[in-house]
């Protein structure tokens, strides 16, 4: 791992700023290229800084944090991004992490964690605090009081991967009457009336 990491701070908290700057500086092999409050105050300093890595505040004034950090990836596609956040929301997170973050950690994580995190994606790794990860694993887990049986999840999330119905059929190898008949028992306890409907209701409640 090459030494002397240069970081750059974008957090629209001043005292939170100043501490992560101290941090950092006081840490051996990295140092703050720059501090900023906000995006647009970054932008065409990141452009001459080309920081090897950007925390990166989720929630700030001008462009949200999602928003600045599709615009960095396209300015720096070699920088690496470490979103900080105060709450663990399912949404941002996987926004976030669609768009290239490399990292994702709470604000209030240990101090260490922030300059290994920093080390790490220089690393190749994808650092996240405890509680992030535990959300990115819930996500992933399908809700076990769903109403459907294991052959309507299938066939449901066949039908997620636009699948038709004779595609479905010989997928499962079963009849295409009887993927109508799975089909028909899907929408009635889903209380769904398309196909869309289904398939957005079921990915709500975590049953595919």
């Amino acid at each position: 791992m090459p030494d002397n990491i240069g970081v750059a701070i974008i957090e629209d908290d001043k005292v939170l700023l100043g501490t992560y700057k101290i941090l950092i500086n006081e840490a051996e092999g990295i140092f703050v290229t720059g501090t900023y409050t906000s995006f647009e105050n970054a932008e065409k300093n990141l452009l001459l800084e080309k920081p090897g890595v950007i925390l990166l505040d989720i929630q700030l004034p001008g462009k949200s944090g999602i928003e600045a950090l599709q615009l960095i990836k396209r300015m720096l596609p070699r920088t690496h991004v470490i979103m900080l956040t105060v709450f663990e929301l399912e949404e941002q997170i996987f926004q976030a992490l669609q768009h290239g973050a490399s990292g994702y950690l709470t604000k209030d994580c240990p101090s260490s964690n922030i300059i290994e995190a920093i080390k790490e994606v220089k690393r190749g790794g994808g650092p996240m605090s405890t509680r992030i990860a535990g959300t990115v694993i819930r996500s992933f887990q399908v809700n076990p009081e769903s109403p459907l049986s294991k052959r309507e999840t299938e066939i449901l999330t066949l039908l997620t991967k636009g699948k038709k119905r004779n595609e479905i059929a010989d997928a499962l190898f079963i009849e295409r009457e009887t993927v109508k008949t799975h089909l028909r028992n899907i929408y009635v306890k889903l209380d769904a009336n398309s196909r869309a409907d289904a398939i957005e209701f079921a990915r709500r409640n975590k049953f595919i």
